[in-house]
């Protein structure tokens, strides 16, 4: 049965229709998730060899056609082209990394029975969840659900995908591509649809929810899935801090807390939002940071707002900055000008501004100094958020990055972690749980199955009503002897 209802996706530039696409309803969506669950019991007995060739079939494809998606990607969100191929080619790169992975990172492991056992073998198994429901973000529309997607299919699970409302051109393209190498129907699904089509993913019977969007919605998609025990994978907002050491090289760490602050029009979860700088450098750290933004252009090196409702969050914490006494080194309280924001740093904040406890998501930066790293590292754990976080300082990045309350660090970087597919992704506090990517990708859709064999009989038995007081002094004197 198809859908009757559709929705119309629109260019963020321009405001124009693109394409209608179904609004999938509750019924249809567990139609969906009945028809995967059969699609992963077959996908599961294919050899992890077999998976493995499926997936990087479609590696190649995707690669031959990322002109494709990146044309969707660009009409869907407004960022400039050159940043929605980098994006695809991101994903691409993690779908060949955990196909290519997955048998090794999830082989069984033999583990030691002990003394006491020692006539037993002892194995753990990784098995697949079954159905992975992904609801993915609009400001990646690629990179951050292909996370998920990749690793659940590498580990041999089924997928649902529900994209952003904003972004189904990607969603529906993702699942056209697939099925032109899946040797099995209905195996990786998309389900188009506006919020209530993702409510009815998480009360669906799906094995597992993989979600990216706001702390608020995850609590919502976290508690449904609760009532069914089923267990989620939530990577929510940040905050991201950048802490600049005296001993930092100043001009470099500028120019990149720029891009992490500004590129994507600030729409991206681990990119900067505000900057601790110790009082020795902070000058010239302001100095340099402002000399490379006046070159920024809004509509030019990165797009406009994707999701418009997002524009007065924007222009609230702006204002609240203001009011509090916060001094801007570029932009204003007009550098809201729908589609775009101009680029916008504050100097001064107060800590208890919602320019530095909320997630803003836009291309604005705040800058507060400091009188030395322990208070910059203070500042920045006193967030709810723990994401991720960036550290400059050429002698002591490891001993500052230590002592983070997050889940990702880049020193004398910034969002590096998120392109090494060996490495997993997510945060702490209200910035989430479970892991995406590197092996704890593969592991976070899987559960461990434990094997126990008896390998030759021994005449002391102790799991029987026969057994023998030898048996009980056995285990006594055995006991204390590995204690």
């Amino acid at each position: 049965m198809s859908p009757t209802n559709t929705f119309a996706s629109h260019n963020p530039l321009t405001g124009e229709e693109i394409a209608h696409y179904p609004d999938t309803s509750r019924e249809e969506v567990f139609a969906a998730v009945d028809r995967a669950k059969i699609a992963s019991i077959q996908w599961q007995m294919f050899s992890e060899r077999e998976r493995r060739r499926v997936l990087l079939k479609w590696n190649g494809l995707l690669s031959d056609r990322i002109e494709e998606i990146t044309a969707i990607i660009v009409s869907e969100t407004g960022k400039p082209a050159s940043d929605a191929t980098l994006e695809a080619t991101l994903a691409i790169g993690h779908l060949a990394w955990a196909a290519k992975s997955a048998a090794k990172v999830l082989a069984d492991r033999n583990r030691p029975a002990g003394l006491l056992m020692f006539n037993m073998s002892a194995r753990v198994q990784r098995v697949p969840v079954g159905v992975v429901g992904v609801i993915g973000p609009w400001n990646y529309p690629i990179f951050t659900p292909m996370g998920s997607i990749s690793y659940a299919l590498a580990a041999g699970n089924a997928v649902v995908f529900k994209p952003s409302e904003y972004t189904p051109g990607v969603g529906a393209w993702l699942a056209q591509t697939f099925d032109e190498v899946s040797p099995i129907p209905h195996l990786f699904t998309c389900v188009t649809g506006l919020p209530d089509t993702g409510r009815a993913l998480t009360e669906s019977p799906v094995n597992k929810v993989s979600f990216t969007g706001s702390t608020r919605t995850a609590k919502k998609v976290a508690a449904s899935c609760a009532e069914r025990m089923v267990p989620v994978v939530l990577e929510c907002g940040g905050k991201d801090p950048v802490i600049i050491a005296h001993d930092a090289d100043v001009k470099r760490a500028a120019e990149y807390a720029l891009w992490s602050a500004m590129s994507n029009a600030g729409q991206t979860c681990i990119g900067a939002e505000r900057v601790y700088v110790v009082d020795l450098v902070a000058d010239r750290f302001i100095e340099e940071i402002k000399s490379a933004a006046l070159e920024i252009h809004a509509g030019k090196n990165y797009g406009p707002a994707t999701m418009p409702s997002q524009l007065g969050v924007i222009q609230r914490h702006i204002d609240d900055a203001a009011n509090a006494g916060g001094k801007f080194l570029i932009g204003g309280r007009d550098s809201v000008k729908a589609p775009y924001v101009e680029p916008t740093i504050i100097l001064d904040v107060p800590e208890n501004s919602t320019a530095i406890t909320e997630e803003t998501f836009g291309p604005t930066l705040v800058i507060n100094r400091v009188k030395s790293v322990d208070e910059a590292i203070a500042r920045s754990n006193a967030s709810a958020y723990g994401l991720g976080a960036s550290v400059w300082s050429r002698r002591d990045g490891r001993k500052i990055a230590a002592q983070l309350d997050c889940g990702m660090v880049s020193i004398n970087s910034v969002i590096a972690f998120a392109a090494i597919a060996t490495v997993p992704f997510g945060g702490v506090k209200d910035s989430g749980y479970g892991r995406i990517h590197g092996p704890e990708g593969l592991i976070e859709f899987t559960y461990p199955r434990t094997v126990v064999k008896e390998l030759f009989r021994i005449p002391i038995a102790f799991t029987t009503f026969k057994r023998s007081k030898f048996a009980d002094t056995f285990i006594k004197k055995v006991t204390q002897l590995l204690n």
